[in-house]
Order: C-alpha cells, then sequence, then structure tokens
C-alpha cells in the first residue's frame, strides 16, 4: 500500500479569457490520483467537510480507485484555492485551508509513505505529518516535495528547519528550482541538491519547468529532457511528475525497507528511468486543462 498525506482541496481556476471552473486539487491529493489512475493501491489521508466541495473530492478521488483514510478530523469546511492563469498557463494560488487531521493511523505500514505542500508546513497538522514519516521512516520508502506555497507557510527560516527535518527522513526529495530560489535564494539548485544528499536521501530530484529534471545522487546526477510537446497549462504537471516517480519506483520492485535500501545502491541507469517515467507524466498533464493525471495504458501503454 501506497499511503500519501496530506491537503485534499478544490481549485476554482479562472482563465486569462475570463472563464472560471472547478477542479478537484490538492498537492497530495493529485499524487494520489495519478497513482489510483495507474492502478496501484494508494489510500489518502486527507481531510474534507461534507459540503459541495467535499462531494467533488470523494468523487473524483473514487473515481480514480484511491482509498480515504478513517478516522481523521472533519473540518468546518472543505479546503479550497483561487486559481488565477496567465497568458502562458502558469498558476497563481490564494488559499482558504485549515489543517489538523489529529493522529493519521494506518491498519498497515504503508511500503511507500509520500507527503509534501501546505500539510507538511500547516500548523497544527504538519507536526503530525512529521510523526507520521518518523513512524514509517525504518521500514518504508518516504518521499517528499515541498512544494511550497509561501503565503501559507511560517517565516522562511522556520520553513527551511522543517523542510530539513522532513529532508533527513526522506528517501526521494522532488523540488522545483522555483521552491528553491525560495528557500535558498542566491545558491544554485545543484548546490543545494548536494547538500540535502548530505543529510540522507537516497536522490534529490530538481524539476526545472521546460528544461526538464535533474536527479542527483551521491554516484552523480543525470538529466532528463521534458517529454511536454503543447502546454495547455501547467496545474497538477509538478504532481504528475512526483506521482510519475513513485509508479516508476513500483515498476521496478522498490519498495519497503529492501527497497529503501536498495536505493542507496542504485546507479544512474536506474534513475534515469524513474525519471522519464515521470517526465511523460508530467508532458501528458501540461497538455490538458486542469490536474488530469494520466491513465496506465496512457503512461505505460498497457
Amino acid at each position: 500500500m501506497i499511503l500519501i498525506a496530506g491537503e485534499a482541496l478544490v481549485d476554482v481556476v479562472h482563465r486569462a479569457d475570463g472563464s472560471t471552473s472547478a477542479h478537484a486539487g490538492g498537492s497530495p491529493a493529485n499524487v494520489a490520483v495519478g497513482l489510483g489512475r495507474l492502478d496501484l493501491p494508494v489510500q489518502l489521508a486527507a481531510t474534507m467537510a461534507d459540503d459541495g466541495h467535499g462531494r467533488l473530492l470523494r468523487e473524483h478521488l473514487t473515481s480514480a480507485g484511491v482509498m480515504r483514510l478513517d478516522g481523521l478530523n472533519v473540518p468546518e469546511r472543505t479546503a479550497s484555492a483561487a486559481a488565477t492563469l496567465d497568458e502562458d498557463g502558469t498558476a497563481t494560488y490564494e488559499f482558504d485551508i485549515t489543517w489538523d487531521p489529529g493522529r493519521i493511523e494506518t491498519d498497515d505500514p504503508p511500503e511507500i509513505v509520500h507527503t509534501g505542500s501546505i500539510a507538511a508546513f500547516l500548523p497544527p497538522g504538519a507536526d503530525e505529518v512529521e510523526d507520521l514519516l518518523r513512524r514509517h521512516a525504518p521500514t518504508s520508502i518516504v518521499t517528499f516535495d515541498p512544494n511550497i506555497r509561501p503565503s501559507l507557510v511560517p517565516d522562511r527560516a522556520a520553513t527551511r528547519e522543517r523542510v530539513a527535518s522532513l529532508v533527513q527522513l526522506a528517501d526521494i526529495v522532488k523540488v522545483s528550482d522555483e521552491d528553491l530560489a525560495w528557500l535558498e535564494p542566491g545558491e544554485a539548485p545543484e548546490d543545494v541538491a548536494r547538500q540535502w544528499l548530505g543529510q540522507g536521501p537516497a536522490a534529490v530530484v530538481v524539476t526545472h519547468g521546460g528544461e526538464g529534471s535533474r536527479t542527483h545522487t551521491p554516484l552523480g546526477s543525470v538529466a532528463v529532457p521534458t517529454s511536454a510537446r503543447n502546454v495547455v497549462d501547467t496545474v497538477g504537471a509538478g504532481d504528475a511528475f512526483m506521482s510519475g516517480i513513485i509508479a516508476a519506483l513500483v515498476d521496478e520492485g522498490l519498495m519497503g525497507i529492501t527497497g529503501s535500501s536498495q536505493l542507496r545502491a542504485a546507479d544512474l541507469t536506474l534513475w534515469r528511468r524513474v525519471s522519464e517515467v515521470a517526465a511523460r507524466s508530467a508532458g501528458i498533464v501540461v497538455g490538458r486543462a486542469g490536474s488530469q493525471p494520466p491513465w496506465r495504458e496512457e503512461l505505460f501503454g498497457a
């Protein structure tokens, strides 16, 4: 089982042409949907109310085969984000969200645990997310995508501290160059990636938008170009990249404590294969409106 811990919310998208639409979203929820559409067993620890937005989210998750973790706190209203797209399709966000899931417990230990974005930083739930990773890091592959929303995080110093704590618990960190520019202004992405590698991860994958990605490991780094051919908008692209990474790990048989050990011995050939799957996943998403990750036949051809 793959466990995703973090926010599910509704993106109310405002486009440059004046049109508006509502889509199920939230970075961790998008990753979960991406994995569900790939026929992988995935459970999402997210909070949502019994309101219109909550029903939209539950229907979206169910349609992708995502199981929701029971026993979490129920908020007064389901989280939402107003996403405004510019003429190039790039999104900026304003959020209405609370994150207080309570204790996150599963019946069986997950083989892979992923978290990131708002849930990793917004109190009070961020502390529970970190505790969840500490509990499962010894027996699970842990993946982390900061996906920082500056308007919702504490000050930069406190955010750096939280990132450092989660990086130490992670086997794989996926981070955008934009996040690194905010976290460590003036630092080269490859320098930050190397610093993070020294804290414990097997790999730090830095995405560079239309320029592709570079995966940094103790054995060196490997660059993979973007596979995007036609960009409609970038909503959910990073999340599709992340679900592609996790799906590729499963496809390689890398799960649980054994998989975590194998990642640390992996050569750059494996990381290229993983990154290429992730790039294809993101390339499909940017070619259509909203966060619509690929189905298995689209990504793997079967």
